[in-house]
């Protein structure tokens, strides 16, 4: 299959894909997405390791490893009850700068942005993601999301509803995507992972590793 960048995605500018929702397309430079992979492999190997959450009895087809708080549908915890009870790795200070540089590019004020969360979340070529809000956090901070890997279908809603109107958007390797403000309880989802899309370089053969930032609002 031709590598992602060799075939016609149509534009890649950076660009608001509604009030509070920007697309910063390849804003990670290949050798720093090779960084955070070898990161990713050291956060897999515990404490915590990545399990799928259940969701209503349900176990996702996604991944999970948490960063400084574990993340368990309707709540966030220090230690990973649901796992084996281990505390979670801290959140790093690199990963809070890099939100602070991408916010720097959209309308948000950077400076004050102080993550404490990271659900970082491996997708195999089956993995999906359903329409969802991201409203399990008491601050209504921007949410940060890096990609990394094969593209995806990003399906990118209102927030009212999971039905129509919503746009997808194809995240590549080294895009973020940033939602906030009015966009900030908008659904969303991934309905598709490109596989044999990712680029040569990258650190990541196969599958797609996304990693979002969060404020809980949680305080220490």
């Amino acid at each position: 299959m031709d590598a992602l960048f060799d075939a016609d995605f149509g534009a890649r500018e950076p660009r608001r894909v509604a009030p509070g929702a920007y697309h910063l397309p390849g804003w990670l430079a290949p050798e720093q997405q090779r960084w955070i992979v070898e990161r990713y492999w050291d956060w897999s190997q515990g404490p915590v390791p990545p399990r799928g959450a259940k969701v209503a009895g349900h176990e996702m087809s996604v991944k999970t490893v948490c960063l400084g708080w574990h993340w368990q549908p309707y709540r966030y915890s220090r230690e990973a009850s649901d796992v084996n009870g281990a505390r979670v790795l801290p959140f790093p200070d690199w990963l809070a700068r890099a939100g602070r540089l991408a916010l720097a590019e959209t309308d948000f004020a950077a400076d004050a942005y102080t993550p404490d969360a990271a659900l970082v979340n491996f997708y195999d070529d089956s993995a999906r993601m359903g329409m969802h809000q991201d409203k399990d956090e008491d601050s209504a901070a921007p949410v940060v999301s890096f990609s990394i890997g094969d593209a995806c279908t990003f399906r990118f809603g209102n927030t009212e509803h999971r039905n129509r109107p919503y746009e997808d958007v194809l995240l590549a390797s080294g895009d973020v995507f940033v939602f906030g403000g009015p966009a900030r309880l908008a659904y969303h989802g991934v309905p598709r992972i490109h596989a044999g899309t990712a680029p040569a370089g990258c650190g990541l053969g196969a599958g797609r590793i996304n990693i979002t930032l969060r404020e809980t609002g949680l305080g220490a």
